[in-house]
């Protein structure tokens, strides 16, 4: 028996998680599009930030590491999670495949998912602290995080479900 015949596309499970899968990537494109946060300097200078300007602008600054490090976690991993879910879920594999594989290291790096909002959150932090600069959190952030949340969840339960039988 192969491990991706425990999620059948058709049942309301494997329904669901292809659905929930495709909301993860619409999130994760707003989140990465729409606005994160506003910073207000001396009242009249203002900053509306995205992580798709972010990682424009460390790449016109040439800031490198930064630039690969950003780019890499918070766009290239996380489309590729979701794709290999997706595929996951509707393709029939064997234990020890190169999907099999993938499944183990998407678990694997599934806490790695979580750095760039943890980025986010030392930015608002030490922006905070400053006594001339004010921030606004905006829905960008929340969409953001909640795609990595759902992700993080439905690589979860695809992991326990491929692996409920194979063991």
């Amino acid at each position: 028996m192969t491990n991706s015949s425990l999620i059948r596309r058709f049942t309301a499970q494997g329904i669901a998680i292809n659905l929930l899968l495709l909301c993860s990537l619409v999130a994760l494109v707003i989140g990465v599009t729409a606005p994160l946060i506003t910073l207000q300097k001396l009242y009249f200078i203002e900053n509306t930030i995205s992580l798709i300007s972010t990682i424009q602008t460390l790449y016109i600054d040439k800031e490198w590491l930064l630039f690969f490090v950003i780019a890499i976690f918070s766009l290239c991993i996380p489309v590729i999670k979701i794709i290999s879910l997706l595929l996951i879920t509707n393709v029939e594999y064997k234990t020890g495949s190169f999907l099999d594989k993938s499944l183990s290291l998407i678990e694997t790096l599934g806490k790695w998912s979580m750095l760039d909002v943890f980025v986010v959150a030392l930015l608002l932090v030490s922006v905070k602290l400053g006594a001339l600069a004010k921030v606004e959190v905006h829905y960008g952030l929340y969409i953001f995080t909640a795609s990595v949340m759902l992700t993080m969840i439905l690589s979860f339960w695809i992991y326990s479900l491929t692996h409920k039988k194979a063991e």
